[in-house]
């Protein structure tokens, strides 16, 4: 049952899409809160500053309309909220 319940509400969703434009269609899509979940490492490159966090197990969020990826990363020991500008920063997914 819960299977169906899935496959009928992605149906449902792709059916209320297609009947928007797509100037609707990106409206919504910049609505959404976006992330990447896992391990990455973060770079924050503008002229000759450098600087790289490494986030195991966790997120990377970005809001494209605010233009930031954000994200909790461990620094000398504690855990710190970051924000970095999307055009000048680098994700790389880390692979085991």
């Amino acid at each position: 049952m819960n299977k169906f319940l899935s496959v009928l509400l992605f149906l449902a969703a792709a059916l209320l899409l297609s009947a928007c434009s797509e100037e609707q269609q990106n409206k919504l899509s910049r609505l959404g809160v976006t992330w990447l979940e896992g391990d990455y490492r973060v770079t924050f490159a503008e002229g000759n500053h450098l600087k790289s966090w490494t986030i195991l197990d966790g997120k990377v969020t970005t809001e494209p309309a605010k233009g930031y990826y954000y994200f909790w990363a461990t620094e000398n020991g504690r855990k710190i909220y970051v924000q970095t500008p999307i055009v000048r920063s680098y994700i790389e997914e880390i692979r085991n």
